[in-house]
């Protein structure tokens, strides 16, 4: 696989919505191994077929050099482009993986060729809504083991398939995407899916940066733009030392709606120092819409 210089900068800006509290910037250098955090493997694989997984530091950059264990015993090491080519197991079933040295584990289904259908390509299952800075996964069959030989456009701009297989693909939308409704369109190869819609938001973090002081209750602000729908979004707390969440290390919310789309989280300070929460936009799927 080739290495993508822009596109793992715009994971370095975009890919994972992280609130500071103090400045800090992202230099150009591929991460180191040792802060991979999180593994993106696709849920649907298909016995004996190509599948490409991908890791992430907790600043949602593509991480290079990092070692995936899966629990058959295999293993695999993220090339340059921080993804990495394997095989599925030719037995159907469940199987899981880990980035070795971490705790968290990834699971997907091993389905029969007969199940996944590889003549035509079609999307099954999609998000009715996504982020304009972060991934999001589709299903369906049809579509290209190896990552970089489909072909996703969103809105006619090209995305990113950072993990797929011959039954789902994980894309990170183009950079310059603007939030409303976005025409998607998947192809492999002679292979192409019927376009389906997606509405992209951004989320724009309204929230104090001064240094956070033991015992201080500060709110944050999460507004959703590109839709008046209410969203669910998550945040989890990466520095549970220095702050804490009320509702705990992982905290759902429920946006307000209307055309001043807004939700809200609650934290409270524990000790002076640096915290990060992260802010994900959460949607079930379902059958696409044209």
């Amino acid at each position: 696989m080739r290495p993508f210089s822009r596109c793992v900068t715009h994971a370095v800006l975009f890919l994972s919505f992280l609130f500071l509290g103090q400045s800090s910037s992202a230099g150009q250098q591929a991460p180191a191994a040792s802060g991979a955090r999180i593994l993106l493997l696709p849920r649907k694989l298909v016995t004996g077929e190509r599948a490409t997984l991908a890791v992430l530091d907790v600043a949602g950059r593509l991480t290079p050099g990092v070692k995936v264990v899966f629990s058959n015993g295999d293993n695999v090491t993220t090339d340059v482009s921080g993804r990495a080519l394997f095989v599925a197991p030719l037995n159907p079933g469940k199987i899981s993986a880990s980035i070795e040295g971490r705790s968290g584990r990834v699971t997907s289904i091993i389905f029969t060729a007969s199940e996944v259908p590889s003549a035509t390509e079609e999307v099954t299952d999609t998000p009715r809504v996504a982020s304009v800075s972060d991934r999001f996964e589709f299903i369906g069959h049809g579509f290209c083991g190896d990552a970089d030989a489909n072909h996703v456009t969103i809105a006619g701009l090209p995305g990113l398939v950072l993990a797929s297989s011959p039954g789902s693909l994980t894309v990170l939308p183009p950079a310059d995407l603007d939030p409303g409704p976005a025409l998607v369109k998947a192809s492999c190869g002679q292979k192409s899916a019927e376009p389906f819609t997606v509405v992209f938001v951004s989320l724009e973090l309204e929230a104090s940066r001064e240094p956070l002081a033991p015992g201080e209750q500060r709110t944050l602000s999460v507004r959703v733009r590109g839709s008046t729908a209410k969203i669910t979004l998550e945040a989890r707390n990466l520095a549970p030392d220095v702050a804490e969440l009320s509702g705990g290390a992982t905290v759902k919310a429920l946006s307000s709606g209307g055309a001043d789309n807004l939700a809200k989280f609650a934290l409270v300070g524990k000790k002076h120092g640096n915290f990060t929460v992260s802010i994900r936009l959460l949607a079930p799927l379902s059958p696409p819409r044209s």
